[in-house]
């Protein structure tokens, strides 16, 4: 009985024989190809702008991988759930709500055919999450794909600095890690970092997972987050567990004593290392630069400033590559306000305002803190980094927190009360029936 409480199951265990009156139909289980299409869908969002690598690949190249990576995604989750059964998600009708201004302003060609290029694969990806949502039950195997899937991910980041540093740890980017075998930035690894680095230390703290085990992802994972030097993926981690362990406090000891030793180490930390974290922090950038953001608040001020139109200002520009006058925007709300609009701001906004309200809504558990984590995450890594209005990692974690805050789908019963039939009488042989004689 206690394993089956440790697993998040009921005392008699899992009802996959359709049992229970009154219960939902559900799989009696979530197949491993689902875990082969969630891979595709985070190599579909790895990107194809980057770093330079050892073994130069042509841009084209890598389109054709990711691109094809969701296509065979789509394939085998409509394999896999032929019969299209879905599970009813705020998060998922909102962002399929979010398509609508993102083909308006697309099918003006003010971006190019690249525009409606994107809103195709953004609705490819939409829809392998409709047809993944019939797995979603609040369980913890989408928590493990993302996991593993990011581990490999940096598994490749790690290689890349050991087969050549130089090419790891370039000039241009200032001496930050970057992807060395596939073109990822400083932000994208420290984000893929922070993000399992988080997961595990909930799992361990949840006892579902042992400490070798979450050792052997949290110290390698940490050691590449700090060679990225990203602030973001760091406060993103440190605020996102913060309010994660929060949320177990009053139900986990572990929780409140690993709480008690976080704080403990943090000030001990920022008294005698303070110099340190201080130069970490700044990657010797001016006051004045950091103060604008490295450059980020000039390029705000003039895509804010620029003229729109009505409808420029209502669905947006169409959807492009999150860059203005040639420079990165940097942030997801006006990257989201130039490419989609208003509309798109209040979708996105109505996404992230859902799930932080069903969160609250939920008693304490594991699968509640590791949402909070990822949806705090996403939300304060949203001022600094872009990727909320279009198929992107940040939408995969939206996407692994709704999963967590679904209500468990029970099974279908075999038969109703009215259709079973009535028991035949017990038949006692004559011996044992007792006499009328007195």
């Amino acid at each position: 009985m206690g394993a089956d409480l440790r697993r998040g199951g009921l005392p008699g265990g899992p009802d996959t024989a359709g049992t229970r009156p009154g219960a939902e139909p559900r799989p009696a289980g979530t197949p491993r190809i689902v875990g082969i299409v969630w891979g595709l869908l985070i190599l579909n969002t790895l990107g194809s702008a980057g770093a330079k690598t050892i073994v130069p690949l042509p841009r084209s190249l890598i389109q054709m991988a990711t691109m094809g990576a969701l296509v065979a995604a789509f394939a085998l989750a409509l394999a896999v759930n032929l019969r299209l059964r879905i599970r009813a998600s705020a998060y998922l009708f909102l962002l399929t709500l979010l398509l609508v201004p993102s083909v308006i302003a697309s099918a003006n060609l003010e971006s190019g055919f690249g525009a409606l290029f994107r809103c195709t694969r953004l609705a490819l990806f939409i829809g392998t999450l409709w047809l993944l949502s019939r797995w979603w039950d609040g369980g913890l195997a989408f928590v493990r794909h993302h996991i593993r899937i990011y581990f490999a991910v940096l598994g490749s980041v790690a290689a890349g600095l050991v087969i050549s540093p130089g090419a790891a740890l370039p000039e241009i980017y200032g001496g930050r890690l970057v992807g060395a075998l596939w073109p990822l930035t400083p932000p994208q690894i420290g984000q893929y970092a922070a993000v399992i680095i988080g997961l595990t230390m909930l799992l361990l703290l949840g006892r579902r997972t042992d400490r070798a085990s979450a050792a052997v992802v949290i110290v390698p994972s940490l050691v590449l987050l700090a060679l990225t030097h990203t602030r973001t993926a760091t406060l993103g981690l440190i605020i996102g567990l913060a309010l994660a362990i929060g949320s177990l406090i009053l139900t986990s000891v572990a929780a409140r004593r690993f709480f008690s030793w976080t704080v403990l180490c943090a000030t001990v930390a920022a008294v005698g290392f303070s110099s340190a974290l201080q130069a970490w922090f700044l990657r010797g950038q001016s006051q004045e630069n950091f103060s604008n953001l490295t450059g980020r608040a000039k390029v705000w001020e003039a895509l804010l400033a620029a003229p729109r139109t009505t409808a420029d200002k209502v669905f947006g520009m169409g959807l492009g590559d999150k860059s203005f006058g040639g420079l990165p925007i940097d942030n997801s709300w006006l990257a989201v306000y130039h490419e989609q609009g208003l509309i798109g701001i209040a979708l996105v906004a109505a996404i992230i305002i859902v799930l932080a309200g069903v969160a609250l809504l939920r008693p304490p558990s594991l699968s509640r803190a590791c949402a909070i984590f990822l949806i705090s995450y996403c939300a304060i890594a949203s001022y600094t980094e872009a990727g909320l209005g279009d198929a992107s990692p940040y939408l995969l974690h939206l996407a692994l927190a709704a999963s967590l805050l679904a209500a468990p789908a029970e099974a279908a019963p075999l038969s109703t009360p009215e259709s079973t039939p009535e028991a035949p009488r017990r038949r006692f042989p004559r011996w044992a029936q007792r006499s009328e004689v007195t």
